[in-house]
């Protein structure tokens, strides 16, 4: 399969500054798609720029799909920073025939990348492509931890198998796909008024996670386990607040600052474990300045930042780098084993496998705090434990 057929190039003489770029700019750092497709496999590059320009699943945001190429202007004019960017803009996926075919596409393409150990960034477009990019790993036949950012459930209690993929109910398509490859599901900063109480126990009978705005506002840190342990994330603008980001048609007072979304974007980057991220629902017609598309300019060169700063800590390899705390419950013989790198202070959680009639014992490995460990010394069963548990039963 060649990856030059679902793209078009990019016409940089209609983003470029009139000066063009100096030579400390992205414009100039990223291998872009102009006339001739860049070589994937000889070019070294980790990290692949998509825009795709499909709208069609938009709800009350019709334009959305003219937002790759809004955010490549901003995006090109910010400096490198330290890190040394190996990065690659393949250009646009047009809009298919039908919306299914834009689908089809986006799966392809990010499979076929995340296969080159390439991170697909993707520009959006209406959030509904959050279930072409959860496709991909259908593909890969991999088992998914899917992050969205948004400060809705996109989930629709009385929607069919068969009900039309939009922005507000791709998650029906996700939760419902067989074969099924999601093994977790969290949302971070929903608005509890935007939120249906069934939509609630949904997510706690499937023992997924949810996070409300006001858990993390002013404390983005502790989002932070929850995106390390992402393979895929999908960002809605209308998260993040109006006065910070009003280029939406569903934006609304209260969400995300413009500073703590760059926050949860690094952290995503910093994650050995994630594979894909895209931004979608920025719609340009209601944006102003362009203050918006910089703030989501702002945010990827964020999510460039903590990918460039990755430190390969998932443990437990050497053990030698990892310090284990082992505790136990009050009133109960079971013990609890927390793992902290000590290169960068990060801990995780041992959670046992069901048994299996082997002898051997095997553990899943999920990121946590240092509250986590905390709860646990007092003798409290920490709630991640117990739902991991839960779902590997």
């Amino acid at each position: 399969m060649s990856l030059v057929d679902f793209f078009s190039p990019i016409n940089i003489s209609k983003i470029a500054p009139k000066n063009g770029y100096n030579n400390s700019q992205l414009g100039l750092k990223i291998a872009i798609h102009e006339e001739n497709f860049p070589d994937l496999e000889e070019g070294g590059f980790n990290i692949a720029i998509i825009g795709v320009m499909d709208d069609r699943g938009a709800v009350n945001n019709q334009g959305c799909a003219l937002a790759p190429d809004y955010i490549r202007e901003k995006l090109y004019t910010l400096n490198e920073g330290i890190f040394q960017s190996r990065i690659v803009d393949l250009g646009n996926i047009k809009p298919g025939e039908k919306t299914s075919d834009t689908y089809i596409a986006i799966k392809m393409v990010v499979a076929e990348l995340i296969k080159m150990n390439i991170c697909p960034v993707i520009l959006g477009g209406s959030q509904d492509l959050t279930y072409a990019q959860y496709m991909a790993y259908e593909e890969l036949e991999q088992k998914v931890d899917l992050v969205v950012i948004d400060s809705h459930f996109d989930l629709d209690e009385s929607a069919e198998d068969t009900i039309t993929t939009n922005s507000v109910s791709y998650l029906n398509k996700i939760f419902l796909h067989q074969p099924n490859y999601l093994f977790n599901f969290s949302n971070l900063g929903y608005q509890t008024y935007y939120v249906n109480q069934d939509s609630l126990r949904v997510m706690d009978k499937l023992f997924f996670d949810a996070q409300r705005l006001g858990e993390i506002s002013g404390a983005t840190h502790i989002a932070e386990p929850v995106i390390r342990n992402a393979d895929m994330i999908s960002f809605d603008i209308s998260s993040i607040r109006a006065s910070d980001a009003m280029a939406n048609g569903n934006a609304g007072p209260n969400g995300f600052y413009g500073e703590e979304a760059c926050q949860l974007t690094r952290y995503a980057g910093y994650s050995d474990k994630l594979t894909s991220i895209g931004f979608y629902e920025l719609n340009p017609a209601y944006d102003q300045n362009g203050q918006t598309a910089m703030l989501v300019a702002q945010m990827i060169w964020c999510f460039f930042d903590g990918f460039y700063s990755r430190k390969k800590d998932f443990p437990l390899k050497p053990k030698s780098d990892y310090v284990i705390y082992k505790t136990s419950l009050q009133e109960d013989a079971h013990e609890l084993i927390f793992v902290k790198s000590k290169k960068t202070d990060r801990w995780w959680m041992q959670v046992p496998y069901p048994a299996m009639g082997s002898k051997n014992e095997r553990y899943h490995m999920v990121p946590c705090l240092y509250e986590h460990y905390q709860l646990a010394i007092s003798g409290e069963m920490p709630d991640l434990w117990w739902r991991t548990y839960q779902k590997l039963n």
